[in-house]
């Protein structure tokens, strides 16, 4: 770690008066955690020897016997915490192993760098951008329980289609409707300054953002694009920018959730990721072949399209992505690729002719994941492809709803739920333990705290429509 790196922290800090340090880590199942120091523990040293924290409290991490863990701080990723008083300068940091200062294996970020790195060792690229496109709801009202006799829960926005005959003294019309929610004006877009506050506060925070704008649901769906970035620095973004939008939203009495599915008969949320190979600051996904792509990109698409089933249980990680991942309904469920077709699970973006904007756009995942491990698992299925040459065949450029129930046939589909997508990485993972990115450890942990404390414990209880398909019965 360079000492002029650590020097800018500092030197930040004294300019801007900072008075807390917040240090910020992502969990196991893809969320920010956090503690606070004042402003004189920081010191050159943290950056050296890390500050140690009780990690048998993080799921998914370590037993109570052996919890000790420390966290180095990286000071690439400094920032003052907008929403914070005194004022607080916030760090993410990777976690190691205390008497080792090795990289503990179940570390996120640690993960990413992994995948970074071993993508430097193959020789195919030095640099691997990826750029997401999370979808999120801005809700006035969530409310849900769960008991032993009883389930529910309950949403609500001031612009969802099913408020338009509510008497709100008085209601003003203007609601969204069903899968109309893409590009209308003010007053039809209720949230136009709320996302305009988020662009700002993120553009604030060091995050570029290319647009912001309503999404396709009713009931508060919303999009803001920020320009791509180096794997790890992207997932650093992504984080900081689910901060921010939940920040903002709960500043202005609202709350934004990342839930692919939370509403029934409407488009999910989605995040489309756009991914990229560089060497020597030279694209590598351009070319003459399909699309304008290049042997090596389609080689790319290749191993996503072998890999996807393992895939979704790191990139639709929920039981709830499959809610959205569903076939029939516009989903991108449809193993395949396309310049065109959104269905398909890869698209090539056909915006710009320029090489540098060559990319391949991959449509199944979604904001729930983690996205270090789900980054770095996109690319290892990359480069997979490329290094054994995985072709993805022709591609589907009709309309699959168009298609012959016969040919439909031929072309398979993602995951329907988690439980498969879990079984699919069971059988499909070495991909991933090339380089030592992931490990055996990780797999089996992952795959085992998910179906312990999701599939099984979702699996144990009843669902409130099937009181309406069954009570009766």
């Amino acid at each position: 770690m360079s000492s002029e790196a650590i020097k800018k922290v500092l030197d930040l800090a004294k300019k801007k008066d900072v008075k807390v340090v917040d240090f910020k880590f992502v969990d196991f199942i893809g969320i920010w955690q956090h503690f606070t120091v004042p402003m004189d523990e920081l010191t050159d040293d943290v950056f050296e020897n890390g500050l140690g924290f009780d990690g048998s409290s993080i799921r998914g991490w370590k037993a109570i016997h052996e919890s000790d863990m420390i966290i180095i701080p990286d000071p690439s990723t400094a920032f003052i915490d907008p929403f914070q008083t005194p004022t607080t300068l916030s760090l993410t940091g990777d976690i190691h192993e205390p008497l080792t200062k090795e990289r503990f294996v179940r570390c996120p970020r640690g993960i990413a760098v992994a995948a970074e790195n071993f993508l430097k060792s193959t020789g195919i690229a030095d640099t691997a951008y990826f750029g997401p496109e999370a979808e999120f709801f801005i809700f006035d009202d969530a409310r849900f329980d769960q008991g032993q006799n009883f389930g529910f829960y309950y949403l609500d926005s001031v612009e969802g289609i099913w408020n338009r005959g509510r008497d709100e003294h008085p209601n003003l019309a203007y609601k969204t409707r069903t899968k109309e929610g893409y590009f209308p004006v003010p007053p039809t877009d209720r949230f136009q300054n709320i996302r305009n506050e988020m662009m700002m506060v993120m553009e604030e925070c060091g995050i570029k953002i290319e647009r912001q704008h309503h999404e396709v649901a009713t009931g508060g769906q919303a999009e803001i694009d920020y320009r791509f970035d180096s794997l790890r620095s992207s997932a650093d973004k992504l984080l900081l920018f689910k901060y921010i939008v939940k920040n903002i939203a709960f500043k202005h009495g609202k709350t934004a959730t990342f839930m692919p599915k939370p509403i029934f008969g409407d488009n999910g949320s989605g995040m489309h990721v756009h991914m990229s190979l560089w060497k020597n600051g030279q694209p590598l996904f351009a070319g003459n072949q399909y699309a304008g792509l290049s042997e090596m990109a389609l080689y790319f698409i290749g191993g996503i399209l072998k890999h996807t089933k393992a895939l979704n249980a790191l990139a639709n990680p929920t039981t709830n992505s499959y809610k959205r991942l569903t076939p029939g309904f516009e989903a991108p469920v449809n193993l395949a690729y396309s310049q065109s077709n959104r269905s398909a699970a890869v698209r090539i973006p056909m915006y710009s002719s320029s090489p540098k904007s060559k990319r391949v756009e991959y449509r199944c995942p979604d904001p729930s994941c983690n996205p270090y491990l789900a980054f770095a698992a996109m690319l290892m299925a990359g480069i997979d492809g490329i290094q054994n040459k995985i072709h993805p065949g022709d591609p589907l450029d009709k309309n699959i709803y168009d298609l012959e129930p016969e040919e439909l046939a031929k072309v398979p589909s993602t995951c329907a739920s988690l439980d498969e997508a879990l079984i699919a990485l069971e059988n499909d993972h070495e991909f991933l333990l090339k380089g030592d990115v992931f490990s055996t450890d990780v797999i089996e942990t992952w795959i085992q705290y998910k179906r312990e404390q999701e599939v099984n414990a979702l699996r144990l209880r009843p669902h409130p429509y099937e009181f309406a398909l069954y009570f009766d019965i």
